[in-house]
């Protein structure tokens, strides 16, 4: 049980500690990882990313189970936790830092995406077009140790109060069914 074939999914939907946090609790996600992509600085510091500089995007690195979760559903909770139709922004996070995005692995990711898109257009879940970038994925370098699983190590911090905790508690009504049990630890 131990050799799963494991896939990898590097997503931008804003701010990483979000979406980290509504990842990390969807069953079939063995991993979640906050870093930046997308841009042309090796090593990026969070600093550099925020200055803007750089071109990287806040972005979540997401091992998954495709036994038990495809990328097709990974991609429609992704679409349900941020804003695809604005460019460079989420909420009061402004910058192409903040950029939606998928840097797709494979050609099937690739085709997955633009599917996954026409398929929310055609509902017309959104007023507004979806402005979400589809790019080959190049290089992903982890964010600093203290972002990751910064909501679940910093729940009453001002900005995880104020933006962070409502989304999550929206996406686990939304999603009841495919939560995790919650640990025991």
């Amino acid at each position: 049980m131990e050799n799963k074939d494991l896939e990898t999914a590097t997503l931008a939907a804003g701010c990483f500690w979000c979406v980290e946090a509504v990842f990390d609790a969807l069953i079939g996600v063995e991993d979640v990882v906050s870093g930046y992509s997308g841009g042309h600085t090796d090593n990026p510091t969070y600093q550099q990313v925020c200055s803007e500089t750089t071109g990287h995007a806040e972005v979540v690195q997401i091992r998954f189970d495709p036994e038990q979760l495809s990328f097709a559903d990974l991609l429609r909770v992704y679409f349900t936790v941020h804003d695809p139709t604005t460019l460079n922004r989420q909420g009061g996070d402004i910058g192409t830092s903040y950029r939606s995005a998928i840097f797709y692995h494979s050609e099937e990711q690739r085709r997955i995406a633009h599917e996954i898109i026409s398929e929310i257009t055609a509902e017309a879940i959104y007023d507004d077009p979806i402005v979400t970038e589809v790019t080959a994925f190049d290089k992903f370098w982890p964010a600093e140790d203290y972002h990751q699983e910064y909501f679940a190590n910093n729940p009453n911090q001002p900005y995880c109060a104020a933006v962070v905790a409502p989304k999550v508690a929206k996406f686990r009504q939304k999603y009841a069914s495919r939560l995790k049990a919650p640990s025991s630890n």
